[in-house]
């Protein structure tokens, strides 16, 4: 979709949309919003809806490095401590790898 072709009224809602869609749990929809919007919120000449798509565009972004960060951390510490948490570690496993590093 070329943004340049919207109005600016309906480029402010499909970024209000894009960042509840994100609330969902889909942090991915987030970094979609804040990479897709980044020209129009800092980049473009103002104009009246520009404040809003910039503070949404703002929160995406956050958002979506907040969920990389905590998701990295979960991923390093079940990589770490997995064998050291016994059936609850196998339990969370999808695959269970034989034997012990």
């Amino acid at each position: 979709m070329d943004l340049n072709r919207l109005p600016n009224d309906k480029k402010l809602q499909l970024c209000i949309w894009y960042f509840k869609v994100g609330c969902l749990f889909l942090p991915f929809v987030w970094a979609v919003n804040a990479v897709w919007f980044f020209k129009e919120a800092f980049v473009k000449p103002p104009y009246d809806e520009q404040k809003q798509i910039k503070k949404y565009v703002i929160m995406s972004g956050t958002g979506a490095f907040v969920w990389t960060a905590i998701l990295g951390i979960w991923v390093a510490i079940f990589q770490l401590q997995r064998v050291s948490w016994g059936a609850t570690g196998d339990a969370l496993s999808f695959i269970v790898p034989l034997g012990r590093a």
